[in-house]
């Protein structure tokens, strides 16, 4: 789908939605502002893909707000070179604006069907430091560990033990925890072998994250 001056335009509104709700890091900004998010979506959305909202992507799933989006990026503080390992690709939007930032992201997906949507998109747009894998968020990807980030996209019932252990001492993890319709930001940084440090942050709204995966 083309990307037109009118989209790159309506990034620029979006932009400075962002900046007037809080996000000020220029990087995260810009990183945004690189990545065409109508692409993500279906047709349908294409004249309102830039406004501050979620939308849905097939199978009960959504794309965050670009507000949510950069939120979790600016928490995470990447520096390029960072592993990342992404739990929930969903539309594949949190990825690139990831890979945007100069990360390598390892993104899990436990829906099939999004799955083998979302892959071929980020490959078209050209995100090369994207790995894309099907499989159970709550296992993570062990053989690929440690990760320098963790990042959580659906809204976790307790903290994975065992995502916990595939960040590197000195990494961090952003996550959405509880149940219902509203759940916290955790900023979890790993002090060392059994040390966890939690900071618990703003109110979100996030589909839940499940066990297993849909085939």
């Amino acid at each position: 789908m083309l990307d037109s001056y009118r989209h790159q335009g309506l990034r620029k509104k979006m932009i400075a939605i962002l900046e007037s709700e809080g996000i000020s890091d220029r990087k995260v900004l810009e990183a945004v502002g690189r990545v065409p998010r109508h692409v993500f979506l279906d047709k349908a959305f294409t004249e309102i893909a830039y406004e501050n909202r979620a939308f849905p992507i097939g199978e009960g799933q959504t794309i965050s707000h670009p507000y949510t989006v950069a939120y979790q990026t600016q928490l995470l503080e990447i520096r390029p070179g960072d592993r990342i390992l992404e739990i929930g690709t969903g539309s594949g939007y949190q990825a690139a604006v990831l890979a945007e930032m100069g990360a390598m992201v390892y993104t899990l997906e436990r829906v099939k069907a999004l799955f083998d949507r979302t892959r071929p998109i980020l490959k078209s747009l050209g995100y090369t430091k994207i790995r894309c894998f099907y499989g159970d968020g709550f296992a993570g990807l062990p053989d690929l560990a440690p990760f320098d980030k963790v990042i959580i996209t659906a809204a976790a019932p307790e903290i994975p033990e065992t995502l916990l252990k595939q960040m590197r001492i000195g990494g961090r993890m952003i996550i959405p925890h509880g149940e219902g319709k509203v759940q916290k930001m955790l900023k979890i940084s790993r002090k060392g072998e059994h040390d966890y440090e939690q900071e618990t942050l703003d109110d979100f709204s996030f589909v839940p994250m499940l066990r297993g995966k849909t085939v």
